[in-house]
C-alpha cells in the first residue's frame, strides 16, 4: 500500500493542465446548443405541434396522441441531426442520483432494413425496470414494473449520442418514487395559494414560479490519490487522516487565484453545462484547500433542480478528463470546512414582479411584506419539518458546525426588516384603524428601500437568511436533491398562504377593508413568529440555549429528526394539500431509514477493513522495527548507555502496541454492534441503533489510528495523507 501512495504521488507531479477549446468565446452562440428549447421547437415542429408543446409548457396540459407524435418526429429530427443514437427517460429516483436506461432509435423495417423510429408513445410514456430502486415498501421486489412520464415543462437534451427526456417516476399502482412528481404537485400548490394572496394588490397577477439559485460547493482531488484511498472510493470521505499542519487557517484559498490546472477543468465543465443551457455564472476558490463553488443565475424550481443534478453528472464526467474526482460529501475531510448547496430561493409572478423584493410604492410594499411575513411563519410553523428535509447521514457531519449553519432553523431578515416589523406590531390595533393610523403605516411601509441588499449587512450563520429580494436556504447539504427541501419549503408556504387567505377574508367580511385586514394578520404572524427570528451568532453557545428557552426543533438523532416528516401538523401540510399520500410520505421516510443505515453501515465495513487489513499491519511492521533498533543498541552500547538510547524508543514500541491493541478491539466491538443492529425489523429502530451504537465507533477507531499516522515512519504510511490530498494540485 505504502508503494501505491508513492506511485500515485509521482503520478500527480507529472500532471500537466488539459486546456480545452469552446465551440466559441462567445457563450450566447452556443448556450443552449444540445437543448430543444422553444427556438428549435420552432424550427422543428410544425405550427399545431409547436402551439401545443407551447400550451402544455405554459399551462400544464396534455398532449393528445396525435400532437405527442408529431413533437416527437421533430425531435427525432433534431436529435439525430446532432448525432444522437439512443434515447433515454431521465428521472431522479429516491437515491438522490439520476437514473437513466438507453433504447435506440434503430427498429426493423416492415421489409427487414433497419429504420430509425421514435413515437409519441415512447416520447411520452416509458417503462423501465424499478425493482431495484428505493420504494420504503410501497411495492414488492417482484413487481418490476414502474412508469416515468414526461415533464414538458422541463426542456429535453442531449449528453453524448443520448436523447434525454426528464421525466417523472411512478410505481405501477401510481405512487410518487422520485423527487420530482411531489415537487411539481408543491410548485402547483404555491402558484394557486400565491395567486390567490396576489389578487388582493393586483388582479393582472394570475401566475406565481417559485425561483431557485442552487450554489454548489465541491472538493477537488486528484484520481490517483483518490484511487490509493480506499474510504475515498467506497465511502466518499476519509474515515481516517490526521489533520495537515496547515489548512485553512490562514484563509488564503478563500477567493485566491484558481489554479491553472482546476480552471482547465472549471472551464470545460462550464461549456458542457452552457451547451445543455444550465447557466452557470459564478465561480470561486473556498475557504478550506482544494476546495471551489460555482452558482447559477436563478431558474424556476423545477428547472433548477434538473439542472442542478445534471451539473453534478456533468462535473463528474469532465473531472475524469482532467485525472481529478469531484467529491460532494457533505464532509470529505475532518478538521476543516465542509460543503453546502445553498438553495436561493423567491417566488416571481406573470407580470415580472419579484415577490420578495421591495417595491415603489406602499401598495407594492405592503404586498412585500405580505409574502415576507407568510415565508417568516412557514418556517416557524414548520420548522421541524424544514429541518428533516436537510438531515441525512451525510450532511449531519456538517451541520453545526462552524462552517455551516446549526441544525436548528432560525430566520435572518436584518436590523431594517426587523424594525419594520416592530413598527407593524405597535402600530397595528385590533380595533378599527383610524385613517391616520393607516395613513402613517402606508406611510412608513413606502420608505423601504426598492433594494435592501445593501442595508442590512449579510448573517452567513443563518440557515435561513433573507438577502435583500430571496432567502438563502443554507442548511442543504452539497451531495443532496434539491427537489427533497424545495417539496417541503415550497408546500410550507403555499399552505401558510392559504390560511392567510382565509384568515384575511373572514375579517374582511366583518365589515374591514381589505389593507387594515392584511395589517392585523400580519400583525399576528409576526408575534407568533418571533421565536424563530433571529439575528445573531447562530454558532454561538448561547443561541443554543436561547433556541431550547424558545423551544425550536433541535433533534440531534437523525432518524429522529426524520420522523418529523410524520407528525400530524406535518401531515397537514403534505398530505392535506394532497402532495403525497400517506402512504407515499411513509414510504419516503423508511427509504430515509434505510439510506441512513447503509450509508452508516458502509463506512463502518470500510474503515474496519482499512484498519485491521492496512493500519494494523503497517504500525507491526514499524513496530518491528524499532524492536530490531532496541536489540542491536543493547549490542554495541554499555548497559548505562543502552538505558539512555533505548529509553524512548521502547516508549515508543509500548504506544503503537497500546494502539494496535485499541485499534483491534475497537473494531471488534464495532462489528459486533453492527451483527446486533443488523437483526432489527423495525427500519426506525434499526437507523437508531446504527447511529446511537455503530456510528461513535467510527470515531473512536479513528483516534487511534490518527496517533499513528504521526509515529508510524512517513516511507511506510499506506495511504495518501492531508497534506498531499489538499494541496497536491
Amino acid at each position: 500500500m505504502a508503494e501505491l501512495r508513492f506511485s500515485a504521488l509521482q503520478e500527480v507531479f507529472k500532471r500537466e493542465p488539459v486546456a480545452t477549446t469552446p465551440p466559441s468565446k462567445d457563450v450566447s452562440k452556443y448556450f443552449g446548443s444540445n437543448v430543444f428549447d422553444l427556438h428549435k421547437m420552432e424550427h422543428y415542429l410544425s405550427k399545431e405541434a409547436f402551439k401545443a408543446i407551447k400550451n402544455a409548457i405554459s399551462q400544464g396540459k396534455s398532449l393528445t396522441r396525435n400532437e405527442a407524435d408529431q413533437v416527437a418526429i421533430g425531435l427525432k429530427a433534431w436529435a439525430l441531426e446532432k448525432g444522437a443514437t439512443h434515447f433515454t427517460h431521465w428521472f431522479h429516483p429516491l437515491t438522490d442520483g439520476t437514473a437513466e436506461k438507453h433504447d435506440g432509435f434503430l427498429e426493423m423495417g416492415d421489409n427487414g432494413h433497419m429504420v430509425e423510429n421514435f413515437s409519441g408513445a415512447v416520447l411520452v410514456q416509458s417503462e423501465p425496470d424499478a425493482s431495484s430502486f428505493p420504494s420504503g415498501g410501497i411495492r414488492n421486489t417482484f413487481e418490476a414494473r414502474g412508469y416515468t412520464a414526461w415533464d414538458v415543462s422541463s426542456p429535453v437534451f442531449i449528453v453524448g449520442s443520448t436523447l434525454c427526456i426528464p421525466t417523472i417516476f411512478v410505481s405501477y399502482t401510481g405512487e410518487a418514487l422520485d423527487y420530482k412528481a411531489p415537487l411539481l404537485k408543491a410548485l402547483s400548490e404555491l402558484d394557486n395559494a400565491a395567486v390567490a394572496v396576489c389578487q388582493y394588490f393586483d388582479k393582472d397577477i394570475t401566475k406565481v414560479i417559485a425561483t431557485l439559485g442552487c450554489e454548489q460547493e465541491y472538493f477537488l482531488v486528484d484520481e490517483a490519490l483518490y484511487y490509493a484511498r480506499p474510504d475515498l472510493v467506497l465511502a466518499e470521505k476519509t474515515l481516517m487522516g490526521h489533520q495537515s499542519a496547515k489548512d485553512q487557517q490562514l484563509s488564503d484559498h478563500y477567493f485566491g487565484s484558481i489554479p491553472e490546472r482546476v480552471m482547465c477543468f472549471i472551464e470545460d465543465f462550464e461549456c458542457e453545462a452552457y451547451k445543455l443551457g444550465i447557466p452557470v455564472k459564478t465561480r470561486h476558490n473556498e475557504v478550506a484547500p482544494n476546495q471551489f463553488e460555482c452558482a447559477p443565475i436563478h431558474e424556476e424550481v423545477n428547472l433548477a433542480v434538473d439542472h442542478n443534478q445534471l451539473l453534478m453528472d456533468v462535473m463528474r464526467r469532465i473531472a475524469r478528463k482532467h485525472k481529478f474526482r469531484v467529491l460532494f460529501h457533505e464532509k470529505p475531510f475532518a478538521g476543516i470546512n465542509g460543503s453546502g448547496k445553498h438553495n436561493n430561493w423567491s417566488m416571481a409572478t406573470n407580470t415580472g414582479v419579484n415577490l420578495l423584493s421591495p417595491g415603489k410604492n406602499p401598495k407594492s410594499n405592503l404586498q412585500f411584506l405580505t409574502f415576507l411575513v407568510n415565508v417568516v411563519k412557514a418556517v416557524n410553523e414548520s420548522n421541524d419539518l424544514i429541518r428533516a428535509s436537510v438531515m441525512n447521514e451525510s450532511n449531519s457531519y456538517r451541520l453545526g458546525g462552524h462552517e455551516a449553519p446549526p441544525a436548528i432553523i432560525s430566520v435572518f431578515l436584518g436590523s431594517y426588516l426587523n424594525s419594520m416589523f416592530d413598527s407593524i406590531t405597535r402600530k397595528v390595533t385590533d380595533k378599527k384603524m383610524t385613517p391616520a393610523q393607516k395613513t402613517e403605516l402606508k406611510l412608513g411601509i413606502g420608505k423601504i428601500p426598492e433594494i435592501l441588499l445593501d442595508n442590512t449587512d449579510r448573517n452567513r450563520t443563518s440557515p435561513f437568511a433573507f438577502t435583500g429580494n430571496r432567502f438563502e436556504f443554507r442548511a442543504v447539504g452539497s451531495s443532496a436533491n434539491c427537489g427533497a427541501s424545495m417539496i417541503v419549503l415550497n408546500a410550507s408556504v403555499a399552505h401558510q398562504l392559504t390560511k392567510f387567505k382565509k384568515e384575511v377574508d373572514q375579517i374582511i367580511k366583518k365589515g374591514r377593508n381589505k389593507d387594515e385586514a392584511i395589517f392585523q394578520v400580519l400583525k399576528k404572524y409576526i408575534i407568533e413568529s418571533r421565536r424563530v427570528v433571529f439575528e445573531g451568532d447562530n454558532y454561538s453557545h448561547e443561541w443554543h440555549a436561547e433556541a431550547a428557552r424558545r423551544k425550536l426543533c433541535n433533534i440531534a438523532s437523525v432518524p429522529e429528526s426524520l420522523k418529523c416528516y410524520l407528525t400530524p401538523a406535518s401531515k397537514e401540510v403534505l398530505i392535506g394539500s394532497g402532495i403525497f399520500t400517506e402512504k407515499e410520505l411513509e414510504s419516503r421516510v423508511e427509504v430515509e431509514f434505510e439510506k441512513f443505515t447503509k450509508k452508516v453501515q458502509i463506512e463502518a465495513r470500510v474503515l474496519g477493513d482499512l484498519a485491521i487489513n492496512h493500519i494494523v499491519p503497517t504500525a507491526i511492521r514499524y513496530m518491528s522495527q524499532l524492536i530490531e533498533n532496541v536489540k542491536g543498541l543493547k549490542d554495541v552500547f554499555s548497559d548505562l548507555e543502552y538505558e539512555r538510547l533505548a529509553g524512548a524508543r521502547k516508549e515508543m514500541i509500548i504506544t503503537i502496541s497500546d494502539h494496535i491493541t485499541n485499534i483491534k478491539k475497537l473494531v471488534n466491538d464495532m462489528i459486533e454492534e453492527r451483527k446486533r443492529a443488523n437483526v432489527i425489523e423495525d427500519s426506525f429502530k434499526k437507523a437508531l441503533a446504527y447511529e446511537k451504537k455503530v456510528k461513535p465507533y467510527l470515531e473512536e477507531i479513528r483516534y487511534p489510528i490518527d496517533k499513528l499516522e504521526l509515529i508510524v515512519d512517513n516511507e511506510i504510511w499506506p495511504l495518501p495523507k492531508y497534506r498531499e490530498l489538499l494541496f497536491t494540485r
